[in-house]
């Protein structure tokens, strides 16, 4: 199958990227610099930005399912998730139908936010504010099209070794979302990709260690 990585040049989406074609996919891998990017006869390398829509036609011409992984060390006043949300409505009516959009938000999330503990809560205040409460606006944008989503949401990123991880699917009091690794991620991404179970759902990753 075709597999469209958007924000593949590091983290998260280079090793989705790397997933997808140890698992034999042809991949279509968006970002600013790809440069990073090995080459492969499986891999087609875009460089642009994912709030464009033109960029976004390009990379998803003939995708069977959209991987975003974008991230922004911009800390204050983002706009990032939600300019890249509304880029992707625009162009649904180019896309082929029913195909799955699987992006990487966070806990904290939306409605998700409530369950997060006293330690999140005080990292996401301090310095992720203003990118939580813009993947909120992003998720709130892909709520309301006709696109079939799936939010995925990790906890803390770790750059751990892949290991045995379970999914959750719903919120409930006391939950823990601990650590998780980029690679268990990515591992659920492209499992996700290749047989959509979640969709219109938000799972959490999290690590059975």
């Amino acid at each position: 199958m075709n597999i469209t990585v958007i924000g593949a040049s590091a983290g998260i989406g280079l090793l989705a990227v790397e997933k997808a074609l140890e698992s034999g996919h042809d991949v279509t891998a968006l970002s600013r610099n790809t440069d990073t990017l090995p080459d492969h006869p499986r891999l087609k390398k875009i460089n642009g930005s994912a709030t464009s829509k033109e960029t976004l036609l390009k990379a998803t011409q003939h995708t069977n399912a959209i991987v975003i992984t974008i991230g922004t060390k911009q800390k204050k006043g983002t706009t990032l998730f939600s300019d890249t949300a509304n880029a992707l409505v625009g162009i649904s009516g180019h896309l082929r139908a029913n195909i799955p959009i699987l992006w990487v938000s966070g806990f904290g999330v939306g409605n998700s936010k409530p369950f997060l503990n006293f330690f999140m809560k005080m990292v996401i205040r301090l310095f992720l504010k203003d990118q939580y409460e813009d993947k909120t606006r992003m998720e709130k944008i892909m709520e309301g099209s006709k696109l079939k989503w799936e939010f995925i949401r990790p906890g803390i990123l770790t750059d751990g070794p892949d290991s045995d991880y379970k999914v959750i699917t719903s919120l409930f009091k006391s939950m823990k979302v601990g650590k998780i690794s980029r690679k268990n991620v990515a591992d659920l991404l492209i499992k996700e990709a290749e047989q959509p179970s979640m969709l219109f759902q938000y799972p959490v990753p999290v690590s059975k260690k």
